[in-house]
């Protein structure tokens, strides 16, 4: 699995890097077929009416598709975690979606050879 962190508007600091990359990691056991994940954090804008506002964006490719997710937190680091949450579920859809279009294609395959 790839991983890259980009940071946008933000100086990524070693603690930042650390913190999303443990985060995303354990999507892993999950889905374990992620071929690479991009993630960029950033501030949307210095000039925000509700103070400063974080996002972290990630894109997720699998076999087959790409899941992508972005969530926006006054935080950094909850934003990180909203990713993770969203992206745990996702990966579970996929992951489920795959296995029933399996289970279709091996019925398929049993009836043709009766």
């Amino acid at each position: 699995m790839i991983i890259t962190i980009h940071g946008t508007g933000i100086e990524l600091t070693d603690a930042i890097k650390d913190y999303a990359n443990k985060k995303i990691m354990s999507l892993e056991k999950f889905f374990p077929n992620i071929t690479k994940i991009e993630i960029d954090l950033g501030m949307r804008s210095h000039h925000h009416q509700k103070g400063q506002v974080y996002y972290a964006e990630t894109n997720v490719r699998i076999p087959g598709s790409m899941v992508r997710v972005v969530k926006d937190a006054e935080d950094l680091y909850k934003a990180i975690d909203s990713v993770k949450d969203h992206l745990k579920v996702d990966l579970g859809k996929a992951k489920e979606k795959r296995r029933t279009k399996d289970k279709k294609t091996i019925r398929a395959k049993k009836e043709y050879q009766d």
